[in-house]
């Protein structure tokens, strides 16, 4: 995952754009001129939706997107533009077809609960000169680019002769293609490398009633032999996802709260696209896409996932790494003003922790009671010289930091190679900064940014002078 944090790959998202609309509100009463609820309208939001849903996923994962598609000349379209250009993605690839609606679909929010939807748009295939159009625009760029996503949603962007010709051009450059598809018929997608069916659709497309792991198994086979495809895939809602290439495999997944399933399909195929671009495996990139489903769909609304998100749900399910919990400074400080808006209190101490022992573990444990987060600060190798002579530390700073993030109490760990934490604590501006009972009466680097300062009081006898004197008298405690 830390690796990911890195990685900017250009993938190009061909398909259906439109425009979510949302009216949120509360309902207290009946209406008098008919049995329908009325809702008070508190705001009004706008998100890119069908394809654009997948496009705004990557953006916050990180990837660099190029897109195309086809809007109409009207006032929808110009505002497709203007979320595109607020999201810093270009809309070169986009195609202007007069006559034809810009799809946005709005939806009526009471109480977190969507009530109604209503749609304007055009459902007709594109006429040949966007189809070519969209070719032209797919040919000068393909060889720039890591992968390729079709995301179709039938509103007639990925015809026939749009998708088969896309796939041709990948092909023609050794890219891949993922496809997210429509209908009951996949056989415009030969030649992808994978498809993106939720069960319900795969047994539309194939005929077979996916009702145990055998009927499973067939769909998967009959994708992957009809359409051609490297790597044949059904999306199983709460059951994660099954995978068949040379045999099937199956991901579960466990997402704790579900809010709406709005979109989940688009951050799948983003998620997924995202981590094969990023040279994981299908067999890596497949339970990443998972955990990024998982997040969403405990939001409202067409949702997006960041990585620092899907790294909090694998570690709430004790699925993550230590080196996932160790931050570099600027990772820290976006990844504390995000918890900031969402709410969380964050406890901020910091060390040396060169041998850590029981006085360590409990001082890490209460820090961690005061909030929700904690993150500790952790003196490098050459900072801890400075501090405790040349002789220390006894550990190196990478097998510190790691040791330290893997203890239930720590979510993160930043090192620091100044003399003090002062510019850390002034870049993060914790809620609790916490210290050692020896600093009563004294002084606190630091403290000035944190509301509030709390001294924990260490274990008697516990340190890890103590632990190398005992070492080397070759004494026991």
């Amino acid at each position: 995952m830390r690796a990911l944090h890195n990685a900017h790959p250009h993938i190009l998202v061909i398909g259906d754009l439109m425009i979510d609309h949302y009216l949120w509100g509360g309902c207290e009463r009946i209406s008098p001129e008919a049995p329908v609820q009325v809702v008070d309208i508190s705001r009004e939001t706008t998100v890119l939706g069908g394809a654009g849903n997948v496009i705004n996923n990557l953006v916050t994962l990180g990837a660099r997107v190029s897109i195309s598609g086809v809007m109409g000349d009207d006032e929808n379209g110009e505002e497709l533009r203007k979320m595109l250009r607020a999201i810093s993605v270009s809309s070169d690839g986009l195609i202007c077809q007069s006559g034809r609606k810009t799809s946005k679909k709005s939806r009526i929010i009471a109480s977190n609960q969507q009530i109604l939807r209503y749609d304007k748009e055009s459902k007709n295939a594109i006429d040949k000169s966007s189809e070519e159009a969209i070719l032209s625009y797919v040919k000068e760029i393909v060889s720039a680019c890591d992968i390729i996503i079709l995301s179709d949603y039938g509103k007639g962007v990925l015809t026939d002769a749009v998708a088969g010709g896309i796939i041709a051009l990948a092909k023609e450059a050794g890219k891949k293609v993922l496809v997210d598809p429509k209908g009951k018929d996949y056989r415009k997608y030969r030649g992808a490398y994978l498809l993106t069916p939720n069960k319900k659709e795969a047994s539309e497309a194939t005929g077979i009633v996916i009702s145990d792991e055998s009927s499973l198994e067939k769909a998967l086979l009959s994708l992957k032999e009809t359409c051609d495809l490297e790597c044949s895939m059904i999306t199983l809602s709460e059951d994660g996802i099954a995978i068949f290439d040379d045999s099937m495999r199956r991901f579960p997944t466990v997402a704790k709260e579900v809010f709406d399933v709005t979109g989940a399909g688009d951050t799948v195929i983003a998620s997924l696209s995202f981590a094969l671009s990023c040279g994981l495996s299908i067999d890596e990139a497949a339970p990443f896409a998972n955990h990024a489903a998982a997040v969403v769909v405990g939001k409202i609304g067409s949702a997006t996932v960041t990585l620092g998100e899907i790294e909090e749900y694998e570690s709430s399910l004790h699925q993550s790494t230590s080196d996932m919990h160790i931050k570099a400074k600027e990772e820290i400080y976006t990844l504390a003003e995000r918890l900031k808006n969402e709410g969380k209190k964050i406890v901020f101490t910091n060390g040396c922790f060169d041998i850590l022992h029981v006085g360590h573990v409990k001082y890490l444990q209460e820090a961690k009671s005061y909030g929700d987060v904690l993150i500790v600060g952790l003196n490098s190798d050459s900072s801890v010289r400075e501090l405790k002579g040349p002789t220390r530390p006894v550990n190196p700073e990478g097998d510190r930091a790691y040791i330290l993030a893997a203890l239930e109490s720590v979510d993160y760990v930043v090192v620091f190679s100044e003399e003090t934490p002062h510019e850390l604590i002034k870049n993060i501006a914790p809620d609790i900064l916490v210290k050692g009972g020896d600093y009563e009466g004294k002084s606190v680097v630091g403290a000035e940014f944190a509301s509030e300062l709390r001294l924990v009081q260490f274990v008697e006898g516990k340190s890890t002078t103590a632990t190398i004197a005992r070492i080397n008298e070759g004494t026991t405690c």
